[in-house]
């Protein structure tokens, strides 16, 4: 059925992961490009199908949870590079989420389901993380959600530049990170799936308490590592003064609510 070498093989009930190892060794076998998307929403991802996957990209042998060997060149070189998994926020993540600024400062209308559904839900909640917290983004290597973990409700961070890239189509070139005197630049750029003539590139850093002269600073590191150069498209996160960028986040709001085209 993969006899293609650049094929894309798809199991939407993965179990414990079989179907990935069986492509990691028949492109091993015989130099394939085969990549495999994975789906399941069974406990035993993070314990059993994730840890596999792992093992078998590092080396394809192992016994009692030790490589009997290290992987030759020749597996190394036909071996994944990046394995990316995602997790998809569940409805009751998002209701566990939803934070309100100023209910029950009018208690004649709290109670009343015009009042619930009208005003808190469309503007008590409008700074809430799961309706996308624009303010927050100032900072958005540590935007968290609560979300449902084997019944327990905990905090996990939630990965904005990754998500941006799913909303805008961004075919992802190149990922790069970079230490500019402790500020973390993440600089991603790619072509857009609906324009693969269209190259893009999408800047995140933190901006927090910023000053002018720090976005002074900022501009001018941009310009000297070129960062945006022979771009069509720049996009950054916060404020900036970086010449032709454009807002992430009108961009990341809008896409994040659009209705889907059938």
């Amino acid at each position: 059925m993969a006899d293609d070498a650049d094929t894309i093989v798809l199991d939407y009930f993965a179990g414990s992961g079989t179907t990935g190892h069986a492509v990691v060794n028949l492109n091993r076998d015989d130099g394939g490009k085969r990549t495999f998307i994975l789906m399941e929403m069974g406990e035993y991802f993070d314990t059993v199908l994730l840890p596999r996957i792992k093992k078998v990209t590092f080396t394809p042998e192992w016994k009692d949870g030790y490589p009997k060997r290290q992987a030759t060149a020749e597996e190394v070189d036909r071996s994944p590079r990046i394995i990316k998994y995602i997790r998809l926020e569940s409805y009751e993540d998002a209701l566990d989420s939803i934070t309100f600024d100023q209910f029950g400062q009018l208690p004649g209308l709290a109670t009343s389901d015009e009042y619930l559904l009208k005003y808190q839900l469309g503007w008590e909640t409008k700074d809430s993380e799961t309706f996308l917290n624009v303010a927050k983004l100032t900072d958005p290597f540590r935007y968290r959600l609560r979300v449902h973990v084997n019944g327990v409700r905990r905090e996990r961070r939630v990965d904005l530049p990754e998500t941006f890239n799913y909303l805008l189509g961004l075919i992802v070139r190149t990922r790069r990170t970079y230490d500019h005197h402790g500020r973390l630049y993440l600089v991603y750029r790619g072509t857009i799936r609906a324009d693969p003539n269209q190259t893009v590139v999408v800047i995140w850093r933190a901006t927090e308490g910023w000053t002018e002269n720090d976005f002074a600073r900022d501009r001018d590191f941009i310009a000297a590592e070129s960062l945006a150069d022979e771009a069509d498209t720049v996009y950054v996160n916060g404020d900036s003064c970086i010449p032709g960028a454009k807002p992430v986040e009108p961009m990341f709001k809008a896409r994040m609510f659009a209705g889907v085209n059938s």
